[in-house]
């Protein structure tokens, strides 16, 4: 049984007799709840803050200080309510044509506002440099979401057109190459694509005229080097664009490096 003594804090009773504080706030007719705090004080300080914060516009997402004792992420959801007019549980600021997502109060990403559904419910978590969601019990990295796979490098693989890191809608991000071992470079004014492949060091499998076929090369000298006993796991290259029969025809016709053939467990 809940009941009422400070303005916005309610007070209940968990299972082992602990008495605990909830704060919540109601504003433009939607009830906000603000968390559980284990004294009333600051249950009732939170809930000051949050109707400090509806009510001064005054109060930026730069003006959060630690010393608050509203949590940071809600901090955000509130400020975008009351100055977008949408309820976001997430940290997220609307932008105009875009939406920041807040890890902490100095840095956030980009991202298009056709994103906006699934990052409303899906937690964005970093550990050390690594973004990731939560998603039906897996870890997804947030940039494999966008075409750059866990084993690129910024530069040869893909980049950022404004050079921001931060920046993930769709118009910054370019790929240049999608296939593991493939790498993409210019020869006489022409793009052409080298496969390499790695063991202590770097072989180079052969340079070819597409990416796809690079991509092929890459997964038929995989193939070789386990025929040769070497028990190094690679992960094949799946190119899509290609039939079975165009794959495999592709594949018996390409060169590859007598020096591949050569390697030996």
């Amino acid at each position: 049984m809940e009941s009422r003594k400070t303005t916005g804090v309610y007070v209940t009773t968990l299972k082992d007799g602990t008495p605990s504080y909830r704060a919540s706030i109601t504003f433009r007719g939607k009830h906000i709840a603000l968390g559980s705090f284990n004294t009333e004080k600051k249950a009732g300080a939170v809930y000051k803050e949050a109707s400090k914060i509806l009510s001064d516009e005054s109060i930026s997402i730069s003006s959060y200080k630690e010393r608050l004792n509203i949590p940071f992420e809600k901090f955000v959801t509130l400020i975008n309510f009351r100055d977008k007019g949408m309820y976001i549980s997430t940290p997220i600021y609307l932008e105009k044509k875009y939406f920041k997502y807040y890890l902490d109060p100095t840095s956030f990403l980009k991202f298009d506002i056709e994103d906006l559904f699934y990052y409303s419910s899906h937690k964005i978590m970093k550990r050390g440099s690594h973004l990731f969601v939560a998603d039906y019990g897996s870890q997804i990295s947030v940039p494999s979401r966008y075409g750059i796979k866990s084993y690129a490098v910024e530069g040869r693989d893909y980049r950022f057109a404004n050079q921001d890191p931060t920046d993930f809608r769709y118009e910054n991000i370019i790929i240049l190459n999608r296939y593991r071992g493939v790498v993409q470079y210019a020869e006489k004014g022409f793009v052409k694509y080298k496969a390499v492949i790695h063991l202590k060091s770097n072989y180079v499998v052969g340079k070819y005229n597409s990416e796809s076929e690079a991509a092929i090369a890459y997964n038929k000298a995989a193939d070789i080097l386990k025929k040769n006993g070497i028990k190094k796991h690679f992960e094949q290259n799946y190119v899509e664009d290609l039939s079975p029969s165009q794959y495999a025809d592709i594949y018996m016709k390409l060169n590859i490096s007598p020096k591949i053939y050569e390697l030996r467990d």
